[in-house]
């Protein structure tokens, strides 16, 4: 008699096969949209920084205000810039990014068009300096950061070069725009179109921004797994307080806080804010100085691009120390250049010098992820913090220094002094050694 073996034992029937769809994966990955939504949403929100440097003159002529009491306005709205910034990214955390930021542009846009009916240097202080400077602070790089860490894993030291870019690029768009009403029509045209271009950026923002990838069923750029999306995390102002009591027991976050406070210094509180009255000094007319303005953002977007593609090979410590002490160098010698007209040299300090202003955040956002990980948003925005306290310090101190002793030249000499100290301090971050 002849067995039948196991396996050729008849079967059950089995339900019929259902064939799954098949998803192909999209050419251009959805990080890249998201980017590219970013980066327009900071270019409309940079219409307000440009703005500052152009008020300091036509302020002072309509109200009388002192130079030193204009540039506290603005060095509130620098401070709250950088303070709001580390809650900011904890509130993405907690309520999403597309929310945070359309509120903040929101915020901006009421802001600035309440400026135009200000009578008072205590409502400037309120509607420039703590509205805005509210607003701008949630649109801060932080914002780009917290884009970068969850959208990619791969180009993230590129796509934070752009992302940073963009700002630069608002300024080129807005500058000659904003220069151009001021002179002709008065600031308040100007400060409405702020407001115009903040709020219109706002529906793109909620209607193309998602706040993770896993909100479209993707892995980040350059990951192979799908990450699930995380929980809110609630406490935000907690949070980010915790975090930086964590982070301020390490040495790193000291120096990438000095450094940073002093590229802000040399950046937004000096050259954004001051430049403009300084060159005017000179008999240089105002729309040619907002011009050279215009030209350092778009050499800018170069050298933050190139940067950003750097911070992908090379060491990020070195590179900071490289950028600052040339940035030191230029603005040493930047007291001999200011003329009636401009002229090969200036155009030659405006091409140095747009390369290097803002190429420091690649290189810095990178120090921050390499040190603190997933806190390294929130870490980011507290360097940022500092970056903005001493944009707020320079912004107030050369507003002062031009009062007194009718020169901005004292405080080009010490903000070139600074960023050679800046150089020294970068150097002096360690590596984190790699962990098994």
């Amino acid at each position: 008699m002849t067995q039948t073996s196991p396996s050729a034992a008849p079967e059950a029937p089995r339900p019929p096969r259902v064939r799954a769809p098949l998803v192909r994966p999209p050419r251009l990955h959805r990080a890249w949209w998201v980017a590219a939504v970013t980066f327009v949403t900071i270019i409309g929100a940079a219409a307000f920084a440009s703005l500052p440097g152009l008020l300091i003159e036509p302020l002072h002529t309509e109200f009388g205000w002192s130079r030193g009491s204009i540039g506290f306005a603005v060095s509130v709205n620098l401070a709250l810039y950088g303070l709001t910034a580390p809650f900011a990214a904890a509130l993405m955390d907690r309520f999403g990014i597309r929310r945070v930021v359309a509120v903040a542009l929101t915020v901006i846009s009421a802001g600035s068009v309440l400026t135009v009916w200000m009578t008072a240097a205590w409502q400037l202080v309120l509607y420039w300096g703590v509205l805005v400077g509210l607003g701008s602070g949630s649109m801060a790089l932080a914002f780009a950061a917290t884009v970068t860490n969850r959208w990619f894993t791969a180009r993230r030291g590129l796509v934070t070069g752009v992302l940073t870019a963009a700002g630069a690029s608002g300024q080129l768009v807005f500058l000659p725009l904003l220069s151009w009403l001021v002179t002709h029509h008065g600031w308040r045209p100007a400060a409405v179109t702020v407001a115009l271009s903040a709020l219109a950026v706002v529906p793109f923002v909620w209607l193309l921004l998602r706040d993770h990838p896993a909100d479209v069923g993707l892995p980040p750029y350059g990951a192979d797994t799908l990450l699930p999306k995380p929980a809110p995390v609630p406490g935000a102002a907690r949070r980010a307080v915790a975090v930086l009591l964590s982070a301020a027991r390490t040495g790193p976050f000291w120096l990438l806080a000095g450094t940073f406070a002093i590229c802000g210094a040399s950046t937004n509180g000096l050259v954004k804010t001051h430049f403009v009255p300084a060159a005017h000094d000179h008999g240089m007319p105002m729309t040619a100085a907002a011009s050279l303005l215009a030209v350092i953002g778009v050499f800018d977007v170069v050298g933050t691009i190139a940067s950003g593609w750097f911070t992908d090979r090379f060491e990020a410590r070195r590179l900071l120390a490289v950028y600052y002490a040339l940035r030191g160098i230029s603005l040493l010698f930047l007291p001999m250049l200011l003329a009636p007209s401009v002229h090969p040299p200036m155009v030659f300090f405006i091409v140095f010098y747009g390369l290097d202003w803002v190429a420091t955040v690649p290189p810095t956002i990178a120090l921050c992820r390499e040190h603190y990980g997933e806190d390294s948003a929130i870490v980011f925005g507290w360097v940022l913090a500092s970056h903005q306290v001493g944009a707020a310090a320079v912004a107030f101190a050369g507003g002062v220094a031009r009062d007194v002793f009718g020169s901005y030249d004292v405080v080009w000499y010490a903000s070139g002094a600074l960023c050679a100290a800046a150089a020294l301090m970068a150097l002096v971050i360690r590596r984190r050694p790699a962990v098994a």
